[in-house]
């Protein structure tokens, strides 16, 4: 007989007793499965998500409804509340659904499920919901979700990826999907302008950073780009070679793992950078490089069959040759020492939150719907003279960014944060030696990147660039743009993406 017991238990606890022989204890962050493990359910297998296979819990024992082998109940399983994926009351069951660990970087998705009688179904139910409402805590549940999927980017697995691995976890979660394929570049921008925003929670991106890109200057296109892009979260499922939309939002750079995060995923605002060219203004989320960093990216197109090994091949090419950019360089500077951006990370990430924030932007946003205004005008525009110059005549490395991690094992900004208006700018002499370079390259993973004396680092709101040379790369956010004069305006928490705190990427902070 079932039963609800939280009388022994602590405030947030509560216990369901299951026939006398099994409990399910729903504590602060977890879920304690003592007893009889229950009646496992098949679910869709990893090579083969139609075949059905028999999966059990951990080491346990388990009771097979319908089968008559019976071993040692005496068995517990504490299961993860931020793994809990879904719970039902079926005709003749309870039914759990969980995210599984299988490996370091994958997980799948797991049922349990124990007969019940039709007068234990009220208090079966109130248990289920209170299960419910703390493993999902401010995150929406059964999330409506528009997945694009690019089936030519990174090494073109997106769809086996997304097949395999994201959607027995969304399909767990009730989550309502509705699957795309792009058929070409620019699709997603054509989709995104066209959305019915009003029918989704999240854009999902089955892909490298680039149809994010498309996807934000899609919602940017729009009469109501502003209400749009506050509207419509966009987050990623890592199918490409960079994916540092997955990296900041969810620290991995596992499809499944991903898949849970985006389950799981609380709306964060997140800053975008309007670029204004000669003839155009786009969106960036992401960063904007010239240098080294623009030529590793978008000149090693031709080996993208190297995933992310790719820019350190390139990196070190063009290390070989000490090559420099010289460009005339002006930033809006608000933070300008290293020391002052540590105290400035450390104030606001520990800032309390700010009561029914989601809801003001969303207000906000419905009474200005369109584009904000340039501050500072465009390119072609006076440069205001409040801007500080940068020397650029030997300039080895431009880069610009609002997320820390750039892709697997490359927390390069440790000191960016989502939604505070402002941008990493970081410039890096051309003329250092070959040595220092490669230490600082390896640096990168230790996190000691920060504090090097070559990394120049500020905090800027805006910056303008010029370019000297005739022919070259410049990348947003992945994407090659005209090799001309750019310039770069944040909008401080114009986009929305989902992430797993809901405030901070998932990147240690500046030490």
């Amino acid at each position: 007989m079932a039963s609800s017991d939280s009388s022994a238990q602590g405030p947030h606890d509560m216990a369901l007793i299951l026939d006398q022989s099994v409990s399910l204890t729903l504590g602060t962050d977890s879920l304690l499965i003592e007893g009889m493990t229950g009646c496992i359910r098949p679910i869709a297998s990893r090579d083969s998500p139609n075949r059905q296979i028999t999966a059990l819990v951990a080491k346990q024992t388990v009771v097979v409804v319908g089968c008559s082998s019976l071993v040692n109940p005496k068995t517990t399983h504490a299961i993860s509340l931020y793994n809990i994926l879904g719970a039902e009351v079926t005709a003749s069951n309870l039914v759990v659904a969980y995210a599984e660990p299988t490996a370091k970087d994958d997980i799948s998705v797991t049922t349990v499920q124990y007969p019940i009688a039709e007068k234990e179904k009220k208090a079966v139910d109130s248990w289920v919901q209170k299960l419910l409402e703390q493993a999902y805590g401010k995150a929406l549940i059964g999330k409506r979700l528009k997945i694009l999927v690019n089936p030519f980017g990174g090494k073109g697995t997106a769809a086996s990826l997304y097949q395999t691995y994201a959607a027995p976890v969304f399909a767990a979660a009730k989550c309502q999907v509705d699957v795309e394929h792009t058929t070409h570049r620019g699709h997603a921008i054509d989709i995104a302008e066209n959305l019915d925003i009003d029918a989704y929670d999240a854009v999902v991106c089955c892909s490298g950073d680039g149809l994010p890109y498309e996807v934000f200057n899609g919602l940017g296109k729009r009469p109501d780009a502003h209400k749009a892009l506050t509207q419509t979260a966009i987050t990623l499922l890592p199918c490409g070679s960079g994916n540092g939309l997955t990296w900041n939002s969810f620290g991995t750079g596992s499809v499944s793992i991903a898949a849970l995060g985006i389950v799981k995923g609380l709306r964060t605002p997140l800053d975008l950078v309007s670029i204004s060219q000669k003839d155009s203004r786009t969106l960036s989320f992401l960063s904007q490089s010239f240098g080294i960093v623009a030529e590793c990216d978008l000149a090693t197109e031709n080996i993208r069959w190297m995933g992310a090994q790719r820019f350190t091949y390139g990196f070190l090419v063009r290390l070989m040759r000490q090559t420099i950019w010289p460009c005339d360089i002006a930033v809006k500077v608000e933070i300008g020492d290293k020391a002052a951006i540590k105290e400035h990370y450390a104030a606001w990430s520990t800032r309390p939150e700010e009561p029914d924030s989601d809801s003001k932007r969303l207000e906000a946003a419905a009474l200005s719907p369109g584009l904000p205004e340039l501050k500072y005008g465009g390119v072609t525009d006076d440069l205001p003279q409040d801007w500080d110059t940068i020397p650029g005549e030997t300039m080895g490395n431009f880069y610009a960014g609002n997320m820390a991690i750039m892709s697997k094992d490359t927390n390069m900004f440790p000191a960016t944060l989502p939604n505070d208006g402002l941008m990493d700018v970081v410039t890096i002499d051309g003329r250092v030696s070959r040595g220092t370079a490669i230490t600082m390259m390896n640096e990168i993973p230790s996190g000691r990147f920060f504090d090097m004396p070559e990394l120049i680092l500020r905090k800027a709101s805006a910056f303008r660039l010029t370019p000297h040379q005739r022919e070259g790369y410049i990348s947003i956010d992945g994407e090659r743009v005209p090799f001309e004069a750019f310039q770069a305006e944040v909008h401080q928490g114009l986009g929305t993406i989902l992430t797993k705190s809901g405030r901070l990427y998932e990147a240690e902070g500046p030490r």
